[in-house]
């Protein structure tokens, strides 16, 4: 399949609008700069501070499967989650083995303890919990209790989930 971390950065990028439009350093910087800001209430340091865009194969694949989660939490992928999941498999140049596990993940997403079960560091915990809200305009009520069931699952503190909410929408 091809690079987990490729078909992330694709899906953030797909985004119209608002933080997503400014990711020019990338997706995955993005998520790491959300979920920096979100624990630690302060930007990154301009230098010396982390890589976000270095993320392992192993988070970026629990972020991808917390994004389609995330994307079908409302039983359905609507007009613009559509357009933007085509615009990430186009972007991240997915093969045909790439795209047989995307469908497979649409058709049976990651339960939220299945996700979390695999994460034991608070800020990767941030990152899949940013990375899954990335995914989503939670405009629906299930797509909101998803995320709160996330967020719980994966021990992200409340006011965490507030500065990203903040952050998303600024």
């Amino acid at each position: 399949m091809a690079d987990s971390r490729r078909i992330v950065d694709a899906l953030v990028r797909a985004r119209r609008g608002g933080i997503a439009a400014s990711a020019a350093l990338g997706g995955l910087a993005l998520i790491g700069g959300l979920a920096y800001r979100a624990l630690r209430g302060a930007a990154p340091p301009e230098t010396g501070g982390p890589d976000f865009s270095k993320v392992d194969e192993d988070e970026a694949r629990l972020m991808l499967r917390a994004m389609v989660a995330a994307t079908i939490a409302d039983g359905m992928v609507d007009t613009a989650e559509r357009k933007r999941l085509d615009a990430a498999v186009a972007g991240a140049g997915l093969d045909a083995d790439g795209r047989a596990w995307l469908d497979r993940e649409l058709s049976s997403p990651a339960e939220i303890d299945e996700i979390a079960d695999r994460v034991d560091d608070p800020d990767a915990a941030a990152r899949i919990y940013a990375a899954a809200r990335l995914a989503i305009d939670p405009d629906t009520l299930q797509e909101r209790q998803f995320l709160k069931m996330l967020a719980e699952a994966l021990d992200v503190p409340g006011e965490a989930t507030a500065r990203i909410e903040r952050d998303i929408a600024a």
